[in-house]
Order: structure tokens, then C-alpha cells, then sequence
């Protein structure tokens, strides 16, 4: 067990904006609930590039936090200690706090890639990235060593540097954004732009399928679901993967890490699954 102690209530939170649609009160009660443990969890909205001021004030009513939009980049910024992986990715969903001093974690690239994993899937020989922001650098670099090649569809060329040191093993390119992408060379697609941003990109679909690809969509986005871009890749015959997934095995990764202990991922997942799926419906 962690600092966190098993006696008493643990205190978590979910920060973020907006953050009243977020289902993490509900996964983590959840777990919590499961693991016959106390848990006191929020959904606090705070705004863009008041993070820092937020936790000085208020880290005392905590023991961990999970970040999300605007968060998973702004949080590198804190004076905390940083884990090794998140040095390397450039973003952050995690802060848990022991001894009194907070550390800064990412649990989303072993989410994406606990799902793939439920789903059956675990290497690939060429990925697209859609976007290019914080959980698009949690992805890239979980994908690094799983796919030969990883490419990132992106708007800026500002943070094709930051996207190329997450990858060490793969092979990586950085592509402009284009509202007709070739779909045809991957085996796997990952949509982490935010709700509708890739609508656009479902003209492209069909075309991919008809060429004769089995190309895989992972979309992180759970809610609203489907997605514009999701429904298009099933009715064209493809496997589509939902975000409420990556949700689902990086919310056990951050209570794992909260706690200090070994979790049970695929028991867990078993009983949480149909909670979220409901709370989606």
C-alpha cells in the first residue's frame, strides 16, 4: 500500500474544463467500490492556466488527481516530480501524492494499449495518429515498439518535435493535416481530436474499404457516441474501437498507482465495463 493508507478515505478528483460530462467519478467510486475501500472523488472544474494556483492551494484535500483537457500539457509545468515516461511523452493525466510531495504520471498510453489488448490486438505494422495534442503524445508513444510505423495527421507543424522524441523504437513521420487523407497504408487509425474535429475525415472512409482494407479505428472519444467518423467506419465494414476503453484501463492504472498496489485489470474491467457502458447509453 502507498502513502494513501488503507484505514481511511482516500481523496481523489478529477480537474479539468469542461469536466461536468466526465465519467471519472463514476469509474472510480466504482473501482473503489469493487476493492471494498473509501473514496471521496469529485469532478472540480477549474480553467486553462489556473492549474498551478489550483494545487497550491488545495493539495492538502487530496491524495491523487486525475488531469484532463486543458491539463495533460499545462501540468509539465508544475514544480513536481516527473516520471521518466512523461518527460518523454510530454503530457500528464496523473498526480498522486506521497509523503506529502506530488509526482506527475501518464496512465493513458497503457490504457489505449490495455484496450487494444482486450480487443485482441497488440502489434501493428503501420499506425495513423489523428492530432497531435497531449493524448495524441500518450498514444505515439505507446504505440512506440508495437507498430513498425507511426504517423501523426496534424495541424501544426509546431509539435512535430515533441511527437518525434516519444518514439525511440518505431519508425516515425509527421503529416499536415488533410481533409482527404490516404487511409489505405495503415492497419490502424487512432482519432484523439476532440469531438467533431475529424467529422471531415469520414468522406475518406469508404474509399478505404473499398480498396480492400481491414484497418482497425480507434477512437478515443466515448461521449457523444457514435461518432461521426465511427459510424461511417462501421457501415463501411470496419472495426471500431470506443474510447470508453482507454477510459476504462487507464482509470485502473491511476488508482493503481494511488493505492501502490497490483490490480486485477481484466477483473476489474469485467465489472466496470457495463457500469460505464450504461452511464454512455
Amino acid at each position: 500500500m502507498g502513502a494513501t493508507g488503507m484505514t481511511s478515505t482516500v481523496r481523489g478528483a478529477v480537474l479539468g474544463s469542461p469536466v461536468s460530462h466526465s465519467l471519472s467519478p463514476l469509474l472510480h467510486r466504482s473501482i473503489f467500490s469493487h476493492l471494498n475501500l473509501q473514496l471521496d472523488y469529485q469532478a472540480i472544474e477549474v480553467s486553462g492556466g489556473s492549474l498551478d494556483a489550483y494545487l497550491k492551494e488545495n493539495e492538502y484535500l487530496f491524495d491523487y488527481l486525475s488531469l484532463t483537457m486543458p491539463f495533460k500539457e499545462e501540468a509539465l509545468s508544475l514544480p513536481v516530480e516527473i516520471d521518466p515516461l512523461v518527460g518523454r511523452i510530454k503530457s500528464a493525466n496523473t498526480l498522486i501524492k506521497r509523503e506529502g510531495e506530488w509526482t506527475l504520471y501518464s496512465t493513458d498510453g497503457l490504457g489505449f494499449v490495455k484496450a487494444l489488448e482486450a480487443a485482441g490486438h497488440s502489434h501493428f505494422d503501420s499506425v495513423l495518429v489523428l492530432g497531435a495534442g497531449g493524448t495524441a503524445r500518450a498514444v505515439v508513444g505507446a504505440l512506440d515498439g508495437l507498430a513498425k510505423h507511426v504517423s501523426v495527421l496534424g495541424r501544426t507543424s509546431t509539435r512535430s518535435e515533441v511527437l518525434q522524441a516519444a518514439v525511440v523504437e518505431s519508425e516515425f513521420s509527421y503529416l499536415r493535416w488533410s481533409d482527404t487523407p490516404d487511409l489505405t497504408p495503415y492497419d490502424l487509425v487512432v482519432n484523439t481530436t476532440p469531438a467533431g474535429a475529424a467529422d471531415i475525415l469520414a468522406n475518406s472512409v469508404s474509399n478505404t474499404f473499398i480498396s480492400g482494407s481491414s484497418a482497425i479505428l480507434f477512437d478515443v472519444i466515448y461521449k457523444p457516441w457514435p461518432t461521426v467518423l465511427a459510424s461511417r467506419w462501421k457501415d463501411s465494414g470496419g472495426t471500431v474501437l470506443n474510447g470508453s476503453e482507454m477510459l476504462l484501463y487507464q482509470g485502473i492504472a491511476q488508482v493503481e498507482l494511488a493505492l501502490g498496489l497490483n490490480l486485477d485489470y481484466q477483473d476489474l474491467a469485467s465489472v466496470l465495463r457495463p457500469i460505464l457502458n450504461s452511464a454512455i447509453k
